[in-house]
């Protein structure tokens, strides 16, 4: 059939594409093809031929080059990657390739199961929703296709022959139970633990020759799962970014030596990135830039006015995220001044040799997880913090502090929030096991919060202290730190545990060690404050 107007990418003239500036065709980053592209070496070329000839769609030129390698095969007739990272700028077509996929996969290839899924179940579901509508008005596609369900949270297309495309949200549930040929995890920037990606990405273990395709824009520092995809697939390529100069990926999977084989994203050749984003140090007025992240620029919808609209109305940290599909990472936006925590950063530091510990434990507002943070003076004079235990719960903490094998934890001092702070219920029994409790409480939290500040700020050489702590590369630590939301206390500040939007109690932790650290406080300390009603951190 002749494509309809129905389309990815509107058509346009050549003489008036010839005027505009066009999106780059080509990723800036991307996994090379192991040989020549042909139709015989990748079944990108059919699924663009679907597309354009069955389904009427006219695919950019970035959304046919992407099938053709991505869909890459081996010598066998397998495709090469089972894992398929696309990163993108908002706003150019990730839906529409989505639906070819989906359609593909079900149709030309037979795939017994499509599983669409997002980190909020609409979001799946409009993708689904626009894969239907291009059955319904597709009489070669309508007529091999089944009553869809179309139940919300059970939304099902169908086909005669069997072939079935679901959508779940992005939980560890999802998926469970299913064997899955193509899994489609869009906006996978908002996945920040790996509880999803495990129990999503395992429906596809019992098929040889599934693929899971992570979609997205560029993250933040509370994408770990993309984070971690993004590094290994440029640590295979040669760190053409330099994001591992000292920040191992492996530091973004849980404590687990067997991580890697668990989730199933190793640096081997089945991982693929086709990355569209403005290189490092781009300015933001940089159009050049704009055409790197923006691959549908000039071929639809997306024009340099709007981009100029976004760059001059947006915060630099989103538009830098958003439009030109860059990663903050933390440094260009949190509590602290732009930079300034990643130059803390130094992944041989550690507390001298025989330097005195000083430790705090503190809880999230939901007690559901506990973190124990420590703080130490290094050889060179510079103040180490480390997240060194996280578990959920808290029944965890005081075994943790006393266990027999490590009996150098019951000798650190501990500071502990009191006044109501959730972690403040443990305290009567790690006095009652002989632990040197260090009472924080009133004046103190202010005082503490701001001298991590200043440490912080002197990386950059801001404020007067002008000795930066030094940290560990810790996700439980870094998003913390790069979304914490703080709160006045007369006049002074607290982090706030309530309204940070990730867990900020690991930042606590650490304020409070460093506080112990910087001040001396090595006994059980009562404040004046301590019968108050103050509102805590």
């Amino acid at each position: 059939m002749a494509p309809s107007a129905r389309s990815g990418s509107p058509r346009a003239s050549s003489a008036a594409s010839s005027r505009r500036r066009l999106g780059s065709e080509q990723p800036r980053v991307f996994t090379p093809p192991l040989r020549r592209l042909t139709p015989k070496t990748s079944l990108g070329f059919a699924a663009v031929e679907f597309a354009e000839q069955v389904c009427g769609i006219e695919l950019y030129p970035w959304q046919r080059w992407l099938l053709i390698h991505a869909l890459e095969l081996l010598p066998d007739g397998s495709f090469r990657f089972r894992n398929v990272v696309v990163l993108v700028a908002r706003q150019n077509g990730k839906s529409t390739l989505s639906q070819v996929l989906a359609l593909f996969f079900m149709y030309v290839l037979g795939a017994d199961l499509v599983l669409g899924t997002a980190q909020d179940l609409d979001t799946a579901e409009e993708v689904w929703d626009g894969a239907l509508e291009i059955i319904e008005e597709t009489p070669e596609l309508a007529e091999l296709a089944d009553k869809p369900v179309r139940v919300n949270g059970k939304k099902t297309i169908r086909l005669m022959s069997g072939e079935r495309y679901k959508v779940k949200a992005a939980n560890r549930r999802a998926g469970r139970g299913m064997s899955g040929d193509l899994i489609l995890l869009d906006e996978l920037r908002e996945h920040q633990s790996w509880d999803a990606w495990g129990a999503i990405t395992k429906t596809t273990m019992a098929r040889p020759d599934a693929q899971v395709w992570a979609l997205s824009n560029a993250g933040d520092a509370a994408s770990i799962v993309l984070r971690y995809l993004r590094k290994m697939a440029h640590k295979s390529l040669g760190d053409p970014d330099g994001i591992n100069t000292q920040d191992d990926p492996a530091a973004l999977l849980p404590d687990d030596d067997d991580a890697a084989d668990e989730y199933g994203v190793d640096a081997d050749t089945t991982l693929g990135i086709f990355e569209w984003s403005a290189p490092p140090g781009c300015e933001i007025r940089d159009r050049d830039g704009w055409a790197q992240a923006n691959p549908s620029l000039g071929h639809g919808q997306t024009t340099e006015r709007a981009i100029a609209s976004a760059c001059a109305t947006d915060p630099e940290w989103v538009f830098r995220t958003e439009v030109l599909c860059q990663w903050s990472d933390g440094t260009l936006e949190g509590p602290f001044p732009p930079g300034s925590w990643d130059k803390c950063l130094d992944n041989a530091s550690s507390v001298a040799d025989g330097g005195s510990i000083r430790a705090c434990v503190d809880v999230s507002w939901d007690r559901s997880t506990a973190h124990v943070a420590v703080a130490g003076w290094r050889e060179d004079g510079l103040p180490h913090v480390e997240v060194v235990a996280t578990r959920a719960g808290v029944e965890w903490v005081l075994p943790w502090l006393t266990d027999a094998s490590a009996p150098h934890r019951a000798k650190w001092p501990v500071v502990v929030q009191t006044n109501g702070a959730p972690a403040s219920a443990l305290i009567p029994d790690m006095k009652a096991a002989g632990l040197a409790v260090v009472e924080w409480v009133g004046g103190d939290l202010g005082q503490a919060c701001g001298m991590f500040y200043d440490r912080v700020r002197a990386a950059i050489g801001e404020g007067s202290e002008g000795r930066p702590l030094r940290h560990l590369a810790q996700p439980v630590l870094d998003v913390a730190a790069a979304t914490a939301v703080t709160r006045p206390m007369g006049d002074a500040w607290l982090w706030d545990r309530k309204r940070s939007p990730h867990d900020t109690a690991p930042l606590v932790a650490a304020t409070g060690a460093l506080w112990a650290l910087l001040t001396g406080k090595a006994e059980p300390h009562v404040s004046a404050y301590e019968s108050t009603d103050l509102m805590v951190v």
